[in-house]
């Protein structure tokens, strides 16, 4: 499967490479613009397309090529189901175990230090002191 993967990948970056060149080395229809301008070179303003040569089917084949090859590589990726045993989480196919839900709400379990002890009592939050009347940070009144 390894190895499938591999080959699919390299063809995908040679197929886009190979893609890349014959879109640069193609005549722009746009190219011809300007003679129909001034010399009349050309019958319509943008030209006629006519029919497709060489380097235009060769771009399509490629394109294909290279999407098959992606549309592949994404399904392969997006195959949960033979890894993980059917359905289920990410981390129990990674092997991690999930946390526990019996996790207690008191705020005991939040002080550090306070796990090993079972007679800690609830840790209270003091209220934020308030700012000092210096007028620093005070928003002006009219």
């Amino acid at each position: 499967m390894n190895l499938l993967m591999n080959l699919i990948v390299a063809v995908q970056i040679i197929s886009a490479l190979v893609m890349i060149g014959l879109v640069l080395i193609q005549h722009g229809k746009g190219a011809d613009m300007g003679a129909s301008f001034g010399s009349g070179a050309s019958g319509s303003l943008f030209g006629a397309t006519g029919s497709a040569n060489f380097l235009s089917r060769s771009t399509a084949v490629c394109a294909a090529v290279f999407f098959a090859c992606t549309l592949t590589l994404a399904f392969f990726a997006n195959d949960r189901g033979a890894r993980t045993g059917g359905g289920g989480s990410v981390l129990q196919g990674a092997g991690v175990a999930a946390p526990a839900a019996s996790v207690p709400a008191t705020g005991a379990a939040l002080v550090p230090g306070a796990a090993g002890s079972a007679a800690a009592p609830a840790a209270v939050v003091p209220a934020p002191a308030p700012a000092a009347s210096s007028g620093a940070g005070a928003v002006p009144s009219k």
